[in-house]
């Protein structure tokens, strides 16, 4: 069983954080604020969740679970669709992208006896897909409006060549996809040698068994990595489109 960690060093932990803050202030990083302000909002925020899992836990998962991820998605869509502001329908688009690949991933946990079908199971799994589903996302549109920004003379030049939006982006989709994906494939290789993932720590650190723990990281790891690939793939495809207007001319952004 894990020990119980108590507040006093939980405190300790917290005072921790003024050595980057401090570092920040010696070497003018502008970060002190920035470093501050995002410890403190992690600290409430996850004392708030703590409570909030706790009632809902006590519910009957089917809603117990479908409030929670209705929240998870909204909030994932609302900070993704951050990174293509000025792109028409994202917030709605990226939404039900995120809610399409949570559905599919959780068609495939539950219909193969993955998990069961309960709060404590289904939400803290659901919630490593969805908040890398959403940084894929978010990647995937920043480089999208980068790559279209830059390669917008090319884009041009092949247009009026009287190459399709599609035959004319074909290349700069290819990268964007590959460049959200990268983090994680990286990370799959490096998995479990470089470093011990969260999911696994946490029931080792509970009293599970080792290969019982490597399991599950397993599922989680390979569901991450579907979801992800799926998600990048499908915001690019999907919105790259909304570059160009009805006569097939490159709009600015």
């Amino acid at each position: 069983m894990a020990p119980t960690i108590s507040n006093t060093a939980m405190l300790f932990l917290i005072i921790f954080v003024l050595i980057p803050v401090s570092l920040s202030y010696m070497y003018s990083l502008g970060l002190g604020k920035s470093i501050t302000w995002a410890s403190v909002r992690g600290v409430i925020q996850l004392l708030l969740i703590g409570y909030i899992l706790t009632y809902l836990f006590e519910l009957p998962p089917s809603i117990g679970i479908s409030f929670m991820l209705f929240v998870m998605i909204s909030i994932a869509s609302f900070h993704a669709s951050k990174k293509g502001e000025g792109i028409t329908n994202v917030r709605i688009m990226i939404f039900l992208i995120i809610l399409g690949v949570e559905l599919l991933i959780l068609s495939m946990w539950l219909g193969f006896g993955m998990i069961s079908f309960t709060s404590e199971q289904v939400i803290p799994m659901s919630g490593m897909v969805i908040g890398n589903s959403m940084v894929a996302i978010g990647l995937a549109l920043e480089r999208m409006k980068n790559e279209f920004r830059e390669g917008k003379g090319k884009i041009v030049a092949a247009l009026s060549l009287g190459a399709k939006p599609q035959q004319a982006t074909k290349i700069i989709v290819r990268k964007i996809v590959r460049a959200a994906m990268i983090p994680n494939v990286d990370g799959l290789k490096t998995v479990g040698l470089v470093q011990l993932p969260g999911m696994m720590t946490g029931l080792i650190l509970g009293g599970v068994a080792p290969i019982d723990a490597i399991r599950y990281q397993i599922v989680i790891s390979l569901s991450i990595f579907i979801c992800v690939s799926i998600s990048a793939m499908l915001v690019t495809m999907l919105l790259y489109r909304y570059f160009f207007n009805e006569n097939m001319q490159l709009i600015d952004m």
